[in-house]
């Protein structure tokens, strides 16, 4: 039972009626089954002990064929107020004491009951009520609707293009997620007024701060001990836009502090506080390498697209979550994108978002249907843009309207202008440049060239490496201007979460139970198994089926390796400070479910080796190095920072027996945000045919070594192995690993290796390194930071090279 005004956070119950049987909530007689609120109906099941698995099949329980009912009792404060669901999935009926309340048809936009105000005109105030939620069976809903212009290839049921409810769950793709049935968001009682929402602004250069809502007096607006008088019109709305002079900027954390600012609303002696930011941004895909500007100053947006951290029950865990942002941070990613296949974030994720500097792209919950030409669906549209922006904060950055809603008509052929959506090219600008002037706009993800389809402007989704075999190099012809989905692979997790989840790595590549996590598309004949498979056999030349059945263990680390080899090709290349990509992002950053899915981390928010890779590229001041044929190779020190950096690049070519053939030293001083390119010869001063480009004589140099160096510490290192990827594999490449105590309680393990070493793996339990799957060059040692994952005792583990048949155990240094 919950009494007063806050979350209702009561005894739930959820139970089961055949669609449309029970006109009214079930008497005693229906049986029921705890349920916990926010969740969902597949919770409630799972924790009941029922079977459950992705889509609809939970054996008896049809989640989109049945009516499900949830009831608690609450006490309604002396003063009632407003008993609101922040979602319900999907179309659902609020019932107190009986009677009914309210109902709604979208999963998106909260529903509200006001509790001062009953039916039969019985005062409810301090009364205890009964509480029923209905989510009544969505399947008879789709039944019978007028045909879109195209059929979506994601999803069997055409009709869902008429309900406003999310594809998790209904589209075969999406491995690992049930049906979302319930109230997935909180439910709350709160106080009839005031009802106020803040947002900032940075207009022509001033800092704003825009204040709507209801309230039953004028509003006093307080920021860093300054106050300013909002009025209050005679219906008791407010929509005010306050000028409160110049103020610090909000900056993703890649490019300066994320400063937010403390605001206070009073109305009739209540007080709502907030954190707020300013800050500026605009898009311009047309311009190479500045598609997205923060305050002014270009961005290089990378990160990844975002899956609900437990797709079961769709709540977040806080820990959970902190943790999840904080491994964006540290793999130097600065947006997510939260894809229209998905569900709306919580305030609390876009709160803790803005206090990193995390951006958030905003789709629209659309994707590859034709959204219907229809008064209600648009208005229900426009709802959930305003529930999903008006507490948003300055992380969210750009809105879209949707995951290719117009990439799915142009593969099927239809026209451009048979394919326009009102909605996407009228509708929701309209609202934005009206309600949101500081968020940029992007009609589709992806959209902008003479096709969806085509890279060369606006946004895309670029597999041209992955789904579609392409080869590596090209990324470079391929003119990507800004990538909003990218990388798609069927990333195996590491060996501690394979051994965990699956026993051992036999069940790998066949294993039902290892299949069911693999992404597939919709009606294909393949998979993304199959993909990660064509890269090991063309970037490594050996027959993965063969090393599966063989080796297992060495198959997975084949699968990994090819991963990280693509992903630091496509990323690195797009990183450049020449290149005309603007951002990209990764498909996805973390699994639905347990196994090989898209995700950079598993489903328990384990890292994948393909996460090192892209940490190393994205790091906020890092080098890259790049091949560049006869040329040689070439260096990019990039900062994002806003402070200059003073620095020095170091240039090692060492001989496979671990002898520097050849070093230099290139001073480094840029400004902030600033990079510069030269060419390891430039850094060497003297030709050395470092990479064997041109042949005369055997090869001199295994490995080129470049460090990025300040006040004496290593602060990136890119190591090039000279005759890759397809190294040939040794009995051993000496590698070793000496450990020792840090006094911070982490410790320090210092890799090293007689011969080249290709893909290093440091695997200990109980630690999270620092770096891992890197080259090693020949003598030349690397040091890793390894963090404790749970109680401190000393590391014991090995480390492992893709191109070694022996390992190295970790012993104390």
């Amino acid at each position: 039972m919950t009494t007063g005004y806050g979350p209702v956070a009561a005894d739930w119950t959820v139970c089961r009626t055949d669609a449309g049987a029970a006109d009214a909530p079930p008497g005693p007689e229906a049986e029921r089954i705890p349920a916990r609120v926010p969740g969902t109906v597949a919770e409630a099941l799972r924790d009941a002990g029922r079977q459950i698995s992705d889509g609809n099949d939970l054996g008896t329980d049809d989640l989109d064929g049945a009516d499900w009912w949830f009831e608690t009792t609450l006490t309604v404060p002396d003063v009632p107020g407003r008993l609101v669901f922040d979602g319900l999935a999907t179309v659902s009926e609020v019932w107190v004491d009986g009677v009914l309340r309210a109902s709604s048809t979208s999963m998106f936009v909260p529903v509200v009951v006001d509790l001062a105000d009953h039916t039969d005109h019985t005062d409810l105030a301090g009364r205890t009520v009964t509480v029923a939620v209905c989510c009544r069976a969505l399947s008879p809903h789709l039944r019978r609707r007028p045909r879109g212009r195209w059929r979506s290839s994601m999803i069997a049921q055409q009709g869902l293009r008429w309900v406003r409810t999310t594809t998790l769950g209904r589209a075969p793709v999406f491995a690992g997620a049930p049906v979302p049935v319930g109230p997935f968001r909180d439910v709350r009682v709160v106080p009839a007024s005031p009802d106020l929402q803040v947002r900032g602004r940075v207009t022509h250069g001033r800092c704003e701060i825009h204040v709507t809502g209801r309230a039953d007096s004028d509003v006093t607006v307080s920021i860093g001990g300054d106050s300013y008088p909002v009025a209050v019109d005679g219906s008791g709305s407010v929509d005010a836009v306050v000028d409160v002079g110049e103020r610090e900027r909000w900056w993703p954390h890649t490019h300066g502090h994320p400063a937010l600012h403390d605001v206070v609303l009073e109305s009739a002696g209540t007080r709502i506080a907030a954190a707020v930011g300013f800050r500026s941004v605009d898009v311009d895909p047309s311009r190479p390498g500045e598609a997205l500007r923060v305050n002014g100053i270009p961005v290089y947006a990378r990160g990844g697209c975002w899956v609900p951290l437990d797709p079961v029950s769709l709540r977040t865990d806080p820990t959970a979550l902190d943790a999840a942002l904080d491994d964006v941070i540290a793999s130097g990613g600065n947006l997510i994108r939260l894809t229209g296949t998905m569900v709306y974030e919580t305030p609390d994720f876009h709160a803790r978002c803005a206090e990193r500097g995390i951006m958030v792209w905003q789709d629209v919950m659309i994707a590859t249907v034709d959204p219907p030409d229809d008064d209600v669906v648009t208005a229900q549209v426009v709802a959930e843009i305003h529930a999903a922006l008006a507490a948003s904060g300055p992380a969210t950055v750009v809105v879209s309207g949707g995951s290719e809603t117009y990439q799915q008509p142009t593969m099927l052929g239809l026209a451009a202008d048979d394919a326009r959506i009102s909605l996407l090219d009228s509708v929701i600008p309209d609202l934005l440049a009206s309600s949101y002037p500081d968020l940029a706009y992007v009609p589709s993800s992806p959209s902008g060239g003479d096709l969806a389809t085509h890279g060369r402007a606006g946004v895309a989704h670029w597999f041209g490496v992955g789904g579609y075999l392409r080869p590596l190099s090209d990324v470079r012809t391929a003119g990507v201007r800004f990538a909003a989905e990218s990388l798609a692979f069927a990333v195996p997790p590491e060996r501690r979460s394979v051994d965990a989840r699956f026993g051992s790595a036999h069940p790998a590549g066949h294993d039902p139970r290892w299949k069911a996590a693999v992404p597939r598309d919709r009606g294909s004949s393949w998979d993304f198994e199959d993909v990660r498979d064509h890269y090991v056999r063309t970037l490594f030349g050996v027959e993965p089926s063969l090393v599966r059945r063989d080796d297992p263990e060495r198959y997975l680390d084949y699968g990994r390796a090819a991963v990280c080899e693509a992903t630091s090709a496509v990323l690195g290349h797009w990183r450049r400070p020449d290149s005309e990509c603007g951002g990209a992002l990764v498909l996805t950053l973390r699994d639905l479910m347990p196994g090989a899915g898209w995700g950079f981390t598993d489903s328990d928010g384990e890292v994948k080796a393909p996460w090192y890779a892209m940490a190393r590229v994205h790091a906020p001041t890092t080098v890259l190095v790049s091949d560049e044929g006869m040329d040689g190779l070439a260096v990019h020190a990039v900062h994002d920072g806003a402070d200059p950096l003073c620095a020095a690049v170091t240039v090692r070519a060492v001989s496979r027996t671990g002898s520097v053939i050849a070093d230099g030293t290139w001073p480094v001083d840029l400004p902030g945000h600033g990079h510069a390119s030269t060419t390891v010869d430039a850094v060497l001063g003297r030709f050395t045919d470092a990479t064997h480009a041109h042949r005369f004589g055997p090869r001199a140099v295994d490995a080129v070594v470049v460090d990025l160096v300040r006040d004496g510490a290593v602060v990136a290192r890119s190591v090039t192995l000279i005759g890759g990827p397809a190294l040939p594999v040794q009995d051993s490449v000496g590698l070793t690993g000496g450990v020792a105590p840090a006094e911070d309680g982490s410790w320090v393990l210092e890799v090293a290796a007689d011969s080249a070493a290709q893909y290093v793996c440091v695997d200990v339990d109980g630690f999270r390194p620092s770096d891992n799957w890197f080259h090693l060059a020949p003598g030349v040692p690397h040091t890793v930071t390894l963090e404790p994952t749970g109680p401190a005792t000393a590391p014991r583990g090995h480390v492992r090279a893709l191109n070694s048949l022996t390992r190295g155990t970790i012993r104390p240094a």
